[in-house]
């Protein structure tokens, strides 16, 4: 299940059911385990549990037959779909994805349709990235807060986030402190010691939480997006942006200091 949406999730029983009825009309079979991996992207195995753990029992040879409904559910990484069949077969374990009617300890042509349904799943993964981004890119536009909104200075209400005088009074107090003269140390210090809290609700200051509100442009009324990151849609891995892709700035709808 590629995501943890509702609709997904609800969806999830109905392929439960699925993979029920099939075994039923084998009465020979025996289940021994759903290998099953909610909210998590196929295009790596690296982070799905439940496939590490199917073949960790492949290897102890808990089973014989693996049942999945189509390639895009096993993997949608080329490599990965044939590396994992491939290590199955030589645990003596066989795959079928039964839409396709693929059984991977087929000589004949079983790899060769699988090679071709993987390169169809990995190319969809890559039009579903190309679409997260192109919407990621209108909510750029408008303005959109990402993560949590867990901002000094900043309440989050509903989508927006409203300033929290208190907080502000402190993030006021950074950047005049910082005007006029002051160094950051001194500054954490001087807030440790008054007990004031941070966003978070702690009162143990550090430099280098003072630095990342100094150069934090949001004060300023400006949100700077594309911080961070994913060079490669197959491992999902986020990396810092140092200049590799262009950062998009705009003004936000929030109320600067």
């Amino acid at each position: 299940v590629s995501t943890e949406h509702e609709a997904q999730i609800s969806a999830l029983e109905n392929q439960v059911q699925y993979y029920d009825e099939i075994i039923q009309r084998h009465p020979d079979w025996r289940l021994v385990d759903r290998y099953i991996d909610e909210g998590i992207t196929g295009t790596s195995i690296n982070k799905r549990q439940s496939f590490l753990r199917m073949m960790q029992d492949a290897k102890a040879g808990k089973f014989e037959l693996v049942i999945t409904r189509e390639v895009s559910r096993f993997a949608r990484n080329i490599v990965d779909t044939l590396q994992q069949t491939r290590i199955l077969r030589s645990y003596g374990v066989e795959v079928w994805f039964t839409e396709d009617n693929i059984w991977t300890l087929n000589d004949e042509d079983g790899e060769l349709r699988l090679s071709i349904m993987a390169t169809l799943a990995q190319n969809e993964s890559k039009k579903t990235s190309q679409r997260v981004k192109a919407g990621q890119m209108i909510s750029f536009q408008n303005g959109v807060i990402y993560g949590t909104g867990n901002i000094l200075g900043y309440d989050k209400v509903g989508k927006d986030l409203i300033v929290n005088e208190e907080q502000a009074e402190i993030v006021r107090f950074i950047y005049s402190e910082y005007l006029n003269g002051k160094g950051t140390v001194f500054i954490a210090n001087e807030l440790t010691r008054r007990e004031a809290k941070t966003s978070t609700g702690l009162t143990n200051w550090s430099p280098a939480y003072i630095s990342r509100v100094l150069r934090n442009p949001f004060y300023s009324g400006t949100i700077v997006y594309r911080k961070s990151y994913i060079p490669d849609y197959l491992e999902q891995k986020p990396k810092m942006n140092y200049g590799e892709v262009e950062k998009v700035i705009v003004e936000g709808k929030h109320e600067p200091f």
